[in-house]
């Protein structure tokens, strides 16, 4: 690699030393498709002298191969390395780059355009500290100019360059150039931003990106290499708070316990005084103990193990913490939250959170509005679909530690884990904690579960009958009860139907809507089970999360899942309600086994064929099934 240096072939170790002591800049490039991207980045790594040999060798190649430019150098080529990216000319995925000059080292994130890459997009810029946002000037101010800004804006980062870029296919025209930076600036006035500089440059010839160009002498400004190495970066994150997230408990013998985890902010020295907030348990630190030896002081970004005068209970995912300026520390907030997956969200259906090391089952509770990205105006919606942004209220089953993602970017973001898939389906920036109402308390009662259960002389629990419409669920549940009924047991089953025509009248039929009615049926059914009832339930109940979540409600043993195992057409056939006949003639939309799917359960307790036998018989053999439970 050719750097401008002396001091690599001179003095190495001096050369090294002086690479250390730079700054580091992480910035983010972002715009629409064919803004050029990926030739900005890839001109200022060819200038700045950062390409090894045989890159360069191999980037002259696939220019003459693959490139777009006529045989002549592709700089984008240094950025796009898929396959894809390479035969469709477009990014995919987020490449990063490093490269250095004199005064100061950068990361740079090149990000794709297309709105369905937006997740990509986000990704990129959750570390960045500027954003090089690229307009095309023949086009002007896209969709994707806009959204990008704002997503920008909603990670954080608040110094902005507007690279204004082809300005060689406009004559390099200054009223151009002023009408997008006056349109650019009156658009994103409401984005939070502390400086937006705007640049005319041409990428592909290098102009005012390295050096000013003479083919724009009414432009005197800064030139982009000279922005990125001044800039200044006021948030620090060695001066916020301490912080730092608990990734493991290091016990490797009986005479050492530490506390493993990556500082996210602040400073941290022995004899400093810390705070667990899951517990509000005080100590001070012992030691800084890394692989080189203890350490007389630990900053932002630093991987260490702490130890700790006292013994106190910390796990994975608490916090160690400033005690004078502690995080909040709740189970429940308000958050932005990017939706990142083909299936939409649904609030009400449980999820897992990540925020840092920290992981809990979590729900949508509410989703307050959508934010439109391209005019920034809030909109109604029941769900968000993929790349789609809401404000949303969080509810976990247990508090964690955080801080407002604007004032600590490493402890307020967060993201959600479908518990089947395991895929990260949102991302999210906290906004504030949700206070539960403090007149509200688990009241004392004398009379139990139990002794409601030793009453009835029986073992409560749910019988949850699953299955497509049609299958026969209420039928055999209603035979199932009449039979328990007999046997002197004490039962009550709640119907999909009749329960539509009180408690979830006001629910429809969409995946939300069926969410929401399944987690109504499941506390109900838990407030059955508490009195100490056998309580019997036929719904589809067609996701197999919302049926976990139901049995997460209750002990082991109190949630019995029976499987009808109808062949859909068999379900078809009978038609009871005449529902199949409506569905496949598009008057019944979101009808589960025609446009809206169902899940089958995987390890159910009980399973009937119901194609098979009679109702009768399969009443039989629930009921059998129970009585060996």
């Amino acid at each position: 690699m050719a750097h401008q240096s002396d001091l690599i072939s001179e003095d190495i170790l001096a050369y090294l030393k002086q690479q250390e002591e730079k700054s580091m800049l992480r910035f983010i490039t972002c715009g629409s498709v064919d803004d050029g991207k990926s030739t900005l980045i890839g001109r200022l790594l060819w200038d700045s002298k950062m390409i090894f040999e045989d890159q360069l060798a191999a980037l002259e190649a696939d220019s003459k191969k693959v490139g777009t430019q006529g045989g002549e150098i592709d700089y984008a080529l240094l950025l796009d390395g898929l396959q894809a990216e390479r035969e469709q000319g477009i990014t995919i995925d987020v490449a990063y780059r490093f490269f250095s000059t004199d005064k100061r080292k950068f990361i740079v994130a090149d990000t794709p355009g297309h709105e369905q890459y937006t997740r990509n997009m986000v990704t990129g810029a959750s570390t960045a500290e500027v954003a090089i946002i690229l307009v095309d000037a023949r086009k002007g101010m896209l969709t994707q100019t806009k959204r990008h800004s704002y997503l920008v804006s909603l990670v954080g980062i608040r110094k902005i360059v507007l690279a204004i870029n082809k300005m060689d296919l406009v004559d390099n025209s200054e009223e151009v150039f002023r009408e997008i930076c006056q349109e650019y600036k009156e658009f994103a006035s409401d984005l939070g931003f502390e400086e937006i500089c705007c640049i005319p440059i041409s990428a592909l010839e290098g102009s005012n990106v390295i050096a000013l160009s003479d083919k724009t002498p009414w432009y005197q400004g800064t030139t982009l290499l000279e922005y990125l190495e001044n800039v200044s970066i006021s948030e620090d994150a060695s001066t916020k708070p301490f912080r730092m997230r608990i990734q493991w408990v290091n016990r490797p013998d009986l005479n050492f316990r530490g506390f493993s985890g990556t500082i996210a902010s602040g400073v941290v020295k022995p004899g400093d005084s810390v705070v667990v907030p899951s517990s509000g348990h005080c100590s001070r630190v012992a030691r800084i103990v890394t692989m080189d030896g203890d350490l007389e002081e630990a900053v932002f970004g630093q991987a260490v193990t702490i130890t700790l005068e006292d013994e106190i209970d910390i796990s994975r995912g608490d916090m160690l913490c400033n005690p004078e300026q502690r995080p909040s520390y709740a189970d429940q907030f308000e958050a932005h939250l990017v939706w990142m997956h083909e299936e939409p969200l649904l609030p009400g259906r449980s999820y897992l959170i990540k925020a840092g090391s920290a992981t809990a089952p979590a729900t949508v509770s509410d989703l307050k509005h959508k934010v439109n990205v391209n005019t920034l105006q809030r909109e109604p919606g029941k769900t968000l679909e993929l790349n789609e942004v809401g404000i949303c209220n969080i509810s976990l089953t247990k508090p964690i530690s955080f801080d407002p993602y604007l004032e600590n970017r490493n402890t307020g973001n967060f993201i959600l884990i479908d518990r089947f898939t395991n895929a990260t389906v949102g991302a999210g920036m906290i906004n504030f904690t949700l206070r539960r109402a403090t007149n509200i308390h688990w009241q004392s009662i004398a009379i139990n579960k139990q002794s409601r259960a030793e009453l009835n002389g029986q073992t409560p629990r749910v019988l949850w009958f699953t299955g497509l419409s049609g299958a026969g669920k209420s039928t055999i549940a209603n035979l199932v009860e009449k039979k328990l009924h007999s046997l002197g047991k004490r039962t009550y089953l709640l119907d999909g139907d009749n329960v539509r025509h009180g408690l979830n009248r006001d629910l429809g039929f969409t995946d939300a809507d069926r969410v929401e009615n399944i987690r109504r049926i499941a506390e109900t059914a838990k407030l059955f089970v508490d009195a100490g009832l056998i309580v019997l339930t036929a719904f589809i109940s067609p996701f197999r999360s919302e049926r976990q979540l139901a049995r997460e409600l209750l002990i082991d043993g109190e949630f019995v899942e029976i499987f009808v195992n109808t062949p859909l057409d068999v379900c078809e056939e009978r038609d009871p309600k005449g529902l199949y006949k409506k569905a496949r003639a598009g008057e019944l939309p979101n009808f589960t086994g025609i446009d809206s799917d169902y899940e089958p359960p995987k390890n159910p307790e009980v399973v009937v064929n119901a194609g098979e036998e009679s109702a009768e018989a399969l009443a039989e053999q629930i009921v059998n099934k129970l009585l060996e439970l």
